[in-house]
């Protein structure tokens, strides 16, 4: 009886044991949703891609929890916007023991400084330009973490800075379409000055680069008169921020909500903007079709950026957890079969 409970026994430390080796992979933990997906596109499967700030969440305003801790603690790589975006972190990682090695994303990006708090934009990742140094820093990490996947990892992100290049044309022709005169973003918070300096349009948020802060009455008088001399049609909410005041202004002005844009979070997934390519992608159409003022029901369609491919996306995720499950269920097939070979050896 005592040999058949410890055959048991290691029966059952065997399986987890099994359960753990092929779960076990890197940990790669980035700050945001954004890094998070580029970092994905460049590892395949090789490393387990975590972001800490969930989706649709405030970067700037994140508090960790707990469970983010443990997430660090056990890290070995973590990908950092850098440029004041994550205030909260640097305390956060010293406190959590952490050994892992962090990478800062936005290296080699050119800062645009804001002029009132005279201190750097951290929205870098809202050209499809900068994204091809995010990309290329993710990369470089990884190849010195990983030397051994070095050919897999530039060609994923030379794949990868293909298709951000024709992102960036497209961007290009986008805001092209817009009449000069109403080339004027107007947004909650200023996240957009990347992307405005970039492609060229003028940008005017009520808020700063940061959300910690209050609306002002000098603000949203400013914005106001914007919007009567330039005569733009439109104004725009983010994902992430409360929309009313945004949409209190639009009513007082006799102007449109031209849209929901994505700034510091991609959207959920299935839904417009989940990647950080269609996030993008979103932002632009939207953006030139509620400002031009005069779009074609096909362009309304295109506004939708519609993911025709999320269903076979989540579906090829699910087919890859069977998969590793499978593999599981075999060895661990393979080693109780082992051990009832032992089994009926001992008892013979």
């Amino acid at each position: 009886m005592k040999i058949k409970m410890k055959v048991i026994i290691n029966i059952i430390f065997a399986f987890f044991f099994v359960i753990s080796i092929a779960n076990a992979q890197t940990k790669v933990i980035a700050t945001t949703t954004i890094t998070a997906d580029i970092a994905k596109n460049i590892v395949g499967d090789k490393f387990e891609i975590i972001h800490i700030v969930p989706v649709g969440g405030d970067p700037h305003l994140y508090e960790p929890v707990p469970q983010d801790a443990q997430l660090v603690a056990k890290a070995d790589l973590i990908l950092v916007n850098g440029l004041t975006l994550e205030g909260w972190l640097t305390e956060f990682i010293d406190n959590s023991g952490t050994k892992a090695k962090t990478v800062i994303v936005s290296e080699g990006v050119k800062p645009v400084k804001s002029e009132k708090y005279n201190s750097p934009d951290p929205h870098a990742w809202m050209t499809a330009a900068n994204g091809i140094i995010y990309a290329r820093n993710i990369m470089k990490a990884f190849v010195e973490y990983a030397p051994e996947n070095k050919m897999e990892f530039e060609a994923n992100f030379a794949k990868y800075k293909r298709q951000l290049e024709q992102l960036e044309i497209l961007i290009f022709q986008e805001i092209e379409k817009i009449p000069e005169k109403q080339r004027v973003l107007i947004t909650s918070h200023d996240a957009f000055q990347y992307f405005g300096r970039h492609y060229g349009i003028r940008l005017e948020s009520i808020l700063g680069t940061s959300t910690d802060a209050e609306a002002q009455t000098a603000d949203v008088m400013r914005v106001q008169k914007v919007i009567k001399e330039t005569g733009v049609p439109a104004v725009f909410i983010e994902s992430t921020i409360n929309p009313k005041l945004l949409q209190q202004i639009a009513t007082d002005n006799n102007v449109e909500i031209g849209g929901e844009l994505f700034s510091d979070s991609l959207g959920e997934l299935g839904g417009n903007g989940e990647t950080y390519l269609e996030m993008l992608k979103h932002n632009a159409v939207t953006i030139s079709y509620a400002l031009k003022g005069d779009g074609t029901e096909e362009e309304l369609a295109q506004r939708g950026i519609a993911n025709g491919d999320t269903n076979e996306k989540v579906a090829m995720a699910k087919e890859s957890n069977r998969m590793n499950w499978g593999l599981v269920a075999v060895i661990a097939v393979f080693l109780l079969g082992g051990f009832g070979f032992m089994y009926k050896k001992m008892n013979n």
